[in-house]
């Protein structure tokens, strides 16, 4: 009886994640994958279930899915089940199993979800390598500067001060900078940490969070790259959700919250606010001025045509290729860019200090 309270009480916070307790998109993919062939070869629900838990090496992730078993052999539906824990099973996945269950194609849903979760990770993948490279370059270039400025100018200075020298505008201005950043270095990274929570704390506001992702979808080239993934998102979630047979309006509303940009959310909520007035879905989307004209062309023809399922497919296709393009296009340009930037950054700061040596030689001669 103890163990079984012991148990009780570990199971009691199982919807409630704690740090390192995250289950991936790649661990749902994987598991959505086997769920789905199991299924198909004939495998009842609750020993899928059983095998799949046995198998993740995430302990999170076992428990959850023994919990979900012990509830579905108690006589709850999969979705009804997966629905105690929303950090780990979206709405996306949970309606797509309620449709499976309901038609008696939990096999094949699953696989489409597989497929899904498959292709949206794959361009999370590229779009994490378009933004990696330069952000470790920025973030060494910064810490050379900060080394260089910190540690080696202080030399020069005490050098230059002991012999006399009467120093040039720059090599006084990168003094300056060093001798700010020695003295005042706790100060910054002060200023730092409170500029971080009160930067994360304002974009966990609503507005906040909308103002940082329409900035972000106003970066030159990321920019770019941001929408074109946004919209694979969200034409590929909506397709998959229409095909599967789930309401319009269900299917905007999971859409929205799946598309990982706030200006996107917000113009498909609108969308599904006008839908659910007798609207065609293409208006509003093109009223939004979030998509482009291919878009909500594509979107016009597939509503006209009963084959909206598949426009949205088509269209997820061309901006995953759009994203490849893009992704490679930044890779050929940014990698000799930032090795400028770097090279110019630190031979300006190498310059200003031994200029005041190269005024000397030249005063001898």
């Amino acid at each position: 009886e103890g163990k079984t309270q012991r148990e009780k009480a570990k199971g009691f916070n199982l919807s409630i994640p704690l740090l390192g307790n995250r289950v991936s998109s790649k661990d749902l993919a994987i598991f959505t994958r086997q769920f789905a062939t199991m299924i198909n070869a004939g495998i009842p629900v609750v020993q899928c279930i059983q095998i799949l838990s046995e198998q993740t090496s995430k302990a999170y992730f076992r428990k959850v899915l023994q919990k979900i078993k012990v509830d579905v052999e108690g006589g709850k539906t999969l979705s009804e089940a997966m629905s105690a824990y929303p950090k780990v099973f979206s709405d996306l996945i949970r309606s797509m199993v309620a449709v499976g269950e309901q038609g008696g194609v939990l096999g094949n849903t699953m696989a489409r979800m597989a497929e899904y979760l498959e292709k949206v990770n794959s361009l999370k993948r590229k779009v994490k390598s378009a933004m990696a490279y330069p952000s470790v370059v920025l973030f060494v270039s910064i810490l050379v500067t900060l080394l260089l400025l910190i540690f080696l100018i202080p030399t020069f200075a005490s050098l230059y001060e002991s012999a006399g020298i009467e120093l040039p505008a720059p090599t006084r201005m990168v003094m300056g900078i060093a001798f700010f950043l020695r003295h005042k270095i706790l100060l910054i990274l002060g200023g730092a940490v409170v500029f971080f929570v009160a930067f994360k704390k304002f974009i966990g506001t609503e507005k906040g969070k909308y103002l940082w992702h329409k900035f972000l979808l106003r970066l030159p080239i990321f920019g770019k790259i941001i929408t074109k993934s946004s919209i694979s998102r969200f034409s590929r979630t909506l397709g998959i959700l229409v095909r599967s047979g789930v309401p319009i309006l269900s299917a905007l509303e999971i859409t929205s919250k799946t598309s990982g940009n706030k200006v996107v959310e917000d113009a498909v909520m609108k969308a599904r606010q006008s839908v659910g007035e007798g609207r065609s879905l293409s208006i509003p989307l093109r009223d939004s001025g979030v998509f482009p004209p291919m878009v909500t062309h594509l979107v016009s023809v597939g509503e006209e045509t009963g084959k909206l399922s598949e426009m949205l497919e088509k269209l997820a296709d061309f901006y995953d290729d759009e994203v490849d393009a893009a992704v490679s296009g930044l890779s050929a340009v940014i990698e000799p860019l930032m090795l400028v930037f770097v090279g110019t950054l630190i031979g300006a700061i190498m310059l200003a200090m031994y200029l005041p040596i190269f005024n000397l030689a030249s005063t001898v001669k």
